[in-house]
C-alpha cells in the first residue's frame, strides 16, 4: 500500500495555485521547503521572502506559483486531505464487514502519521504536524464562504462524505452521520493538538490515543 501511495498523482483544486508546483523543479522545491520551514517557525512567521532565501530563489518567483502564503497553506492542506483520502480507500476497500470497515477508517484518519511513504518531495509526517497545528487557518477566514463555493475545500468535504457513508452503512437510520464524520476528522487533529500542547485537558496519552477515543465514540453512538 505504501508503494502504491508513493506513485499516485495527488490532485489539488487548480484555483488554489497560479502555476501547478508539480510541473517544475522549482515548484516542487517550493512545496518541499515550505513544509519544512512552516514546521520550524510556524505559519505566522513564515514569509515568501524567508522561503526564497531558503531555496535560493527570488521571492517574486514564488508568487508565480501562489498569490499568497494563505493559498500555499490551502495547497498543503488540500494535498494532505487528498493523500489521506487515497490512503483511506486503499486501507478499507477489501473489508466487507461494515463495522470493521468503519473502525479501520477511523484508525486511518485519526492516527499519527509516522511513516514517510517517500512521496517525491513531500515529507508526510512533517506535513501532518502542520495539519495538526496550522490547517484550521486555511478556512477560519472571512472569505471561507466564497472559497467554499469556488471548490477550494472539495477534497476535505469529500473525505467527510466517505466517512459518513461508512457510518450509515453500519446504522442506516442514524441521523447525525455527517456530524459524527466531521467530528472524527477534525476532532482527531484537535485531540492530537491538545495532547501535545494542553495535556491537562485531554485524556489522550501515549497509550490512550485519540484513535481509541473516536473508535469508542463511534461504537457508542451507533449502538
Amino acid at each position: 500500500m505504501k508503494n502504491l501511495l508513493s506513485v499516485l498523482k495527488i490532485s489539488v483544486p487548480d484555483k488554489i495555485y497560479i502555476k501547478d508546483p508539480e510541473t517544475s523543479d522549482l515548484g516542487r522545491r517550493i512545496v518541499e521547503h515550505s513544509i519544512l520551514l512552516i514546521n520550524k517557525i510556524g505559519f505566522e512567521s513564515f514569509t515568501f521572502k524567508k522561503l526564497g532565501a531558503k531555496i535560493g530563489s527570488n521571492e517574486s518567483s514564488i508568487y508565480r506559483y501562489f498569490e499568497s502564503k494563505h493559498k500555499l497553506l490551502l495547497y498543503l492542506s488540500s494535498w494532505y486531505w487528498a493523500w489521506l483520502e487515497y490512503k483511506l480507500v486503499l486501507e478499507t476497500f477489501s473489508i466487507s464487514n461494515t463495522e470493521q470497515k468503519l473502525e479501520k477508517a477511523i484508525v486511518t484518519v485519526t492516527e499519527t502519521v509516522k511513516d514517510d511513504s517517500k512521496y517525491s518531495h513531500i515529507n508526510e509526517p512533517i506535513l501532518y504536524k502542520i495539519i495538526v497545528n496550522e490547517s484550521s487557518k486555511s478556512f477560519l477566514t472571512k472569505e471561507v464562504d466564497y472559497k467554499n463555493k469556488e471548490g477550494y475545500f472539495e477534497i476535505y468535504k469529500r473525505l467527510i462524505s466517505r466517512l459518513n457513508e461508512m457510518i450509515l452503512a453500519v446504522k442506516p437510520d442514524y441521523k447525525f452521520g455527517l456530524s459524527l464524520a466531521s467530528t472524527i476528522l477534525e476532532g482527531g487533529l484537535h485531540q492530537h493538538f491538545l495532547q501535545e500542547h494542553f495535556p491537562s485537558i485531554t485524556n489522550s496519552k501515549k497509550n490512550n490515543t485519540p484513535t481509541k477515543f473516536f473508535v469508542h465514540l463511534a461504537k457508542t453512538a451507533l449502538q
